[in-house]
């Protein structure tokens, strides 16, 4: 009874942590690490204001973002905050909902505030939690509604929560029905009966779905997945798989992806995340029903994500943090010898996952905003025909601040280029180049080195060299050590077509 008493006492503490969570976080926002991938939704959003068409090219409707419900709710904000004025909002807007995700989250693991408190802080300063709240994309919003499902439609058993969240959920990411799949068998396990408002809403959701893709699109699958799965597909041999895995592993469960192909810290994570599952898993609570739902899941997506050769490390942003989830709930439950679990566990975990967060956002925004935007607005003030195109991979920055109708090597915002590399996978910028003929071409490689350099000799000139070293410098010593320390971002080439 006095236990209880002095628990009710800090019943609104977790509210106070998410609160206090957030403003740690918006700390990285000074950072200016941005997701390229955000600005392929945000220019949608903008597209959909500027001609009333989900698109990316005017009047053209294309499923470019991988995200329908984003867009819209990019969208809104654009409409309330302005074009100029927009993205610092709804970075703050989608670390506000993670955030309350994690406080569901919390709820549904604990029930002393104290640990709830505890949890929400020291989930929401982990790697993968700083950049699904302040990178901008979709997974703020993602992880919000799947713990709000869990929370409002299966601890607190609301119907309407089973019936409205799926359906948002698929809405915002197709491949959820990874996540909405894998609930509803362990759900099946262990109550031993179909949930009827569950399956309803797993229904609506893909007939919502299918429906808005086919009726708007004719498509039912989003463009961004096809032309993927289109561009991305090799014959890889057994050993290129494995060197494959090895360079990017570090990315599926450690949270942490050091230089080279061997990654101790990656295994070194994974084993102690496996040892506090199996224990918690020994105590039989009731909050094991939500354990192996999130582990379960986080596995699943990751096998899924890695057999179709899927290595962008925002697909395993979520399945790093559920996967980490027991780590902390069996450190916040320690009994005994808790001075010497935590300083372990702050001095191997949450420290280094911290420090190289940080040094990462920043030479990481260093390379996108202060240079990959600077090749946008180079443009922007460059060409004042806004209806010029430009070809150039990938489709996030330059197009969205150069304002230029777009042309992307992969697909995502112009299906054609899917039918030239269909055709020729090999050759198909060039034939892009010759059939196409964009103004702009923005390259990687010097075109006039290449066996197509005849070509590009003849009908185009080179107007400016984009150099990452050049943005390597800073006024301050400490923030250039760590430019160079870590430099991102890519040299590019800016080619202009000769009038004939």
């Amino acid at each position: 009874m006095i236990e209880k008493l002095m628990n009710e006492k800090y019943r609104k503490l977790p509210w106070i942590a998410v609160v206090f969570t957030v403003l740690v976080k918006s700390l990285f926002l000074l950072t200016h690490h941005i997701q390229e991938d955000a600005f392929i939704t945000w220019r949608v959003a903008q597209n959909l204001l500027d001609s009333g068409v989900i698109g990316f090219n005017g009047e053209t409707k294309i499923s470019a973002s991988t995200t329908h419900l984003y867009v819209f709710v990019s969208y809104i904000f654009n409409v309330i905050f302005g074009k100029e004025n927009f993205i610092y909002p709804i970075l703050t807007f989608n670390s506000i909902l993670f955030t309350i995700g994690s406080y569901y989250l919390a709820k549904l693991l604990f029930k002393n505030y104290v640990h709830q408190a505890v949890f929400i802080f020291l989930l929401g300063i982990l790697p993968s939690s700083i950049k699904i709240s302040i990178l901008g994309m979709e997974y703020g919003i993602l992880f919000f509604l799947e713990m709000s499902l869990l929370y409002f439609g299966f601890s607190k058993q609301k119907k309407w929560a089973l019936i409205l969240f799926p359906i948002l959920i698929l809405f915002t990411r197709l491949d959820t029905v990874i996540f909405l799949g894998i609930v509803f068998l362990v759900d099946v396990f262990q109550n031993k009966k179909l949930n009827v408002y569950y399956i309803l809403g797993g229904i609506l959701g893909v007939a919502v779905l299918m429906s808005f893709n086919w009726l708007y699109f004719h498509e039912l699958v989003n463009n961004t997945i096809v032309a993927k799965k289109n561009s991305y597909e090799t014959n890889f041999t057994l050993q290129q798989q494995v060197n494959m895995f090895l360079m990017n592993y570090g990315n599926f469960w450690g949270m942490l992806k050091v230089p080279g192909n061997f990654n101790p810290y990656t295994i070194l994570v994974l084993a102690f995340e496996m040892v506090c599952f199996a224990f918690l898993l020994k105590q039989k609570k009731e909050r094991n029903f939500y354990l192996i739902i999130l582990f379960i899941f986080a596995w699943a997506k990751q096998a899924i994500f890695l057999s179709q050769r899927s290595y962008f490390d925002w697909y395993y942003w979520v399945p790093q943090l559920l996967l980490f989830v027991p780590v902390l709930v069996f450190m916040l439950e320690l009994k005994e010898k808790k001075i010497v679990w935590w300083t372990s566990f702050v001095g191997i975990y949450l420290l280094p996952m911290l420090v190289f967060q940080t040094v990462h956002s920043i030479a990481t925004g260093n390379g996108e905003w202060n240079y990959r935007r600077s090749i946008g607005t180079f443009l922007a003030g460059y060409e004042k025909d806004k209806n010029q195109w430009i070809f150039l991979e990938p489709a996030g920055y330059v197009p969205y601040y150069s304002q230029l109708k777009t042309i992307d090597e992969v697909g995502l915002v112009d299906k054609a280029v899917q039918e030239e590399i269909a055709k020729n996978p090999k050759d198909f910028r060039v034939e892009v180049a010759k059939n196409r003929k964009p103004k702009y071409l923005l390259s990687y490689v010097d075109l006039s080195q290449t066996k197509d350099s005849v070509y590009y000799k003849t009908h185009y000139k080179l107007i400016k060299e984009f150099r990452i070293k050049d943005f390597l410098h800073s006024d301050s010593k400490i923030l250039e050590r760590i430019y160079h320390l870590k430099p991102s971002g890519t040299d590019y080439n800016l080619y202009e077509r000769v009038k004939p």
